[in-house]
């Protein structure tokens, strides 16, 4: 159909919703303004079909379709209580309506009120016995309260019923995945220098938990340098505290000049307007001497991708070592597959661990410039994450300044997680 006939079309329906408007009680045909009101409520003159719907309802307040669309409309308009009324209403005239059923627990979900949702799931149930949309719909209700494993009981229920509904498979997909509450991996990371050093070597093996009160990461670190093998022993910890609010904490343990004997840190995190976060903290890091650095981040989130810049401070006694990094992501499906991209410029102990052997002061004020890539997937049934990323670095050699080498940097990394 051609613009100009819909405008045509559109304008008069218009017309005959105004000549409608003015009167006090319905005299046309139901029917007619039903369709007229159905028009204008998808054309984007939602309020000139609620004022058709209502005036129909003046005259036929049992016409139970004009009822159910009026709630309908009230309900993409965010109106959730005024679509709660209307629907009450008509399922209280005629019950064996399963499409106002799921539109009215629908309602529900989309207002937040998944325990209202559940009682309406239930009482659909009733006269629609294992019915797969409206049990779909209960099992959104038990994961929105905090239920997931009841909601993974009910797709199972859905799945034994019939077998190739295939909503209710990528539905347990999903379930199965936030369900999967524990992780382990292990990353292997190797710099290759240009001159003066053998490649370094650092192996990550951890172990996640996600908890009610936050996750909880244990991590062994292997590293082999100058010849030598060293390991150390982490743990960090992401407790929340309050909503848009949590914080990074952090302890490790060495016997090896590799890393510091003892390293510990702490953060927070606040979300703010607007898809913003910021968050302030340091890190300690003990050698033969002591090592702080202050650190903080602004992030952004807007769409699919993600914006980071990051700040490094470390107090010496010749002044201050600043550092600084700008983080992208983008992202695709979800939160684990994406591409990464950061440029960097300094040298900042915590990010380029590196042995000090009571060389500090000099250390911490070289010159480095850095940039690096990544790319990081999952399998089908995001079980299985995959990661690789592949950095080069420009940096002033501590025992010749002023002179350079390039450090080529790549990483692969490996994630199962399981219940």
């Amino acid at each position: 159909m051609s613009k100009k006939i819909v405008t045509f079309y559109l304008f008069v329906i218009l017309l005959s919703v105004n000549v409608v408007a003015q009167q006090k009680e319905f005299t046309g045909n139901p029917d007619t303004a039903f369709k007229v009101a159905r028009e204008l409520a998808f054309n984007k003159h939602r309020k000139q079909a609620q004022d058709t719907l209502l005036l129909i309802l003046t005259k036929y307040p049992t016409y139970n379709d004009v009822r159910a669309f009026l709630a309908s409309t009230y309900s993409w308009d965010g109106d959730y209580d005024k679509a709660r009324k209307e629907f009450m209403k008509v399922l209280h005239n005629d019950a064996d309506r399963k499409t106002t059923w799921v539109a009215a627990i629908n309602n529900e979900l989309w207002s937040e009120s998944p325990f209202k949702a559940l009682e309406l799931a239930t009482d659909a149930l009733k006269y629609f016995p294992k019915d797969d949309e409206i049990l779909l719909l209960k099992a959104k209700a038990q994961e929105n309260s905090k239920n997931p494993e009841d909601a993974l009981t009910i797709v199972n229920q859905v799945i034994i019923n019939n077998p190739k509904n295939n909503k209710a498979l990528e539905y347990k997909k999903g379930l199965i995945n936030a369900l999967s509450y524990n992780t382990i991996g292990l990353k292997t990371s190797i710099d290759f220098y240009s001159e003066v050093f053998d490649p370094m070597q650092l192996h990550t093996l951890k172990y996640s938990r996600q908890t009610k009160y936050g996750s909880v990461i244990a991590k062994m670190n292997f590293s082999r340098r100058f010849q030598e093998n060293g390991t150390q022993f982490e743990i960090d910890l992401y407790p929340k505290i309050a909503k848009g609010l949590y914080a990074y904490l952090n302890i490790g343990f060495a016997n090896t000049f590799l890393f510091p004997d003892v390293r510990y840190g702490a953060e927070l995190y606040k979300s703010l307007p607007e898809s913003f976060e910021i968050s302030a903290g340091f890190r300690t890091l003990k050698y033969d001497t002591t090592t702080n650095i202050y650190t903080s981040s602004l992030g952004w989130y807007t769409g699919n991708s993600y914006w980071a810049f990051r700040v490094y401070i470390t107090p010496n006694d010749n002044g201050s070592s600043k550092s600084g990094t700008l983080n992208y992501r983008k992202y695709r499906s979800d939160a684990n597959n994406y591409f990464s991209a950061s440029i960097g410029m300094g040298y900042s102990p915590e990010i380029d661990r590196f042995n000090f052997n009571g060389n500090e002061n000099t250390i911490v004020k070289l010159n480095s410039q850095k940039i690096n890539g990544g790319y990081y997937f999952s399998s089908k049934n995001n079980k299985n994450l995959w990661g690789s990323s592949f950095g080069i670095t420009h940096q002033e050699i501590s025992f010749d300044l002023g002179n350079y080498f390039w450090i080529y940097s790549l990483s692969l990394s490996w994630e199962l997680k399981f219940r």
